[in-house]
């Protein structure tokens, strides 16, 4: 009797060991091994799109050194620039059916770390061996901290996969956690657009938050697309359902809105700081809806989440610090000197400085008030050659030169 009721009990225990195992994160090799395909992937794409960038920058700054009269688009290095932009994103993008998000979406620091390393092997100047050090040795100590992050995030990532089906989607998107974080996340977001728009309070932190409340959305909604796609090719088909398709729409409008947001940070502020705290802000706010949506912590141990934060904060100080060396651009000076600028004859051997008249719509550099200045500082009026350097049917503004006495 006891014997026949052991595999009873063994076939009624059966359905709910197998219950749990999917909302449980794997612990076998499999999923170790996912994680190692994701985050190389991810290392890939961003390494990638990285030189992308900056050899279509380079395409650009070639072709206005030289008298080629050809577009940008037409040369071969722009679309081989374009070529390998898209084989980065095609590599960031699958990461994320592989790796939980929380894992993949720090890694972006490789692509600052990247710029600092293509930024420094090409860079134009000769500099002594100490001025050099000097001059760069920012950019190594925060190279070599965001490496560390990088592998502090490797090691010790959340290790939770589940299977991207358009039923385990959607029962995230209704779960209570993920409707608390969505509710906070659009108050926040219309509190911050509300000052950026009728307050004017064009401050790089609340832009660069808006941009780090979509771009959570952003990477949530590409995980369920990519997730979604692989989950096809391994055999079920997951794209006739209702779910895939808001995920893609979601996920376009967010970027497309993300990107717009980002470029009128651009016009006010230094890219350089634009990077630093966009990726501190971007990641945390990713990390946040990972952890809400897909669970990404859930059964990790106390060890594996502060490594992985600390992981974090390493990765954070070494982009800040890369960041901080960039050179900042240079502001118009008062006085500039014809030698100075392109395709103008030069007017004095002397190098005379020249500013342009006082009453031009287009005075950046000239003075407040002329009338005052003694009379060795009377400016003389100098014609300029209408057919190079004035445009169609219109005048020229007169250059001013003025003469300095030898006594200064």
């Amino acid at each position: 009797m006891e014997g026949g009721n052991i595999p009873s009990l063994q076939l009624q225990q059966l359905p709910l060991a197998t219950a749990a195992v999917s909302v449980q994160p794997h612990t076998d090799s499999f999923s170790y091994k996912e994680n190692l395909i994701g985050a190389l992937l991810a290392i890939f794409g961003h390494l990638v799109s990285s030189i992308a960038l900056n050899l279509q920058k380079y395409s650009h700054i070639r072709l206005a050194g030289s008298k080629d009269p050809r577009a940008y688009f037409r040369t071969k290095m722009w679309w081989s620039g374009l070529f390998l932009l898209v084989l980065g994103e095609l590599g960031v993008f699958s990461s994320y059916a592989f790796a939980p998000l929380s894992l993949i979406v720090p890694l972006s620091a490789v692509s600052v770390v990247a710029s600092a390393i293509i930024g420094i092997i090409f860079i134009k100047e000769k500099w002594k061996p100490k001025e050099f050090l000097r001059r760069y040795v920012l950019s190594f100590v925060g190279c070599g901290l965001a490496v560390v992050g990088t592998y502090l995030l490797v090691t010790f990532g959340p290790n939770s996969h589940e299977k991207m089906t358009a039923e385990n989607i959607t029962r995230h998107l209704v779960s209570w956690p993920f409707l608390l974080y969505m509710l906070v996340e659009i108050i926040v977001f219309c509190l911050l657009l509300y000052f950026y728009k009728e307050r004017n309070a064009n401050y790089i932190v609340i832009i660069l938050l808006l941009v780090a409340l979509l771009g959570s959305m952003t990477v949530v909604t590409v995980k369920a697309v990519a997730g979604m796609i692989l989950v096809s090719i391994q055999g079920t088909l997951q794209l006739d359902s209702p779910i895939f398709y808001i995920m893609l729409v979601c996920m376009i409008a967010t970027a497309i809105y993300q990107a717009t947001f980002l470029a009128q940070a651009s016009q006010l502020y230094d890219s350089a700081q634009i990077s630093s705290i966009g990726y501190i802000l971007s990641t945390t706010a990713a990390i946040s809806a990972g952890a809400t949506f897909y669970l990404d912590f859930m059964g990790e141990d106390v060890l594996h989440i502060c490594m992985f934060a600390l992981g974090c904060l390493i990765a954070f100080l070494g982009v800040f610090l890369i960041t901080r060396n960039r050179k900042k651009p240079v502001p118009f000076e008062p006085y500039i000197s014809m030698d100075a600028m392109p395709g103008m004859q030069n007017m004095h051997d002397k190098g005379i400085a020249v500013q342009p008249d006082l009453k031009a719509s287009f005075s950046y550099g000239a003075l407040e008030n002329n009338d005052s200045m003694p009379e060795i500082y009377t400016p003389a009026t100098l014609p300029i050659v209408q057919e190079q350097h004035g445009s169609r049917g219109v005048s020229a503004p007169p250059y001013r030169v003025l003469e300095h006495s030898k006594k200064e």
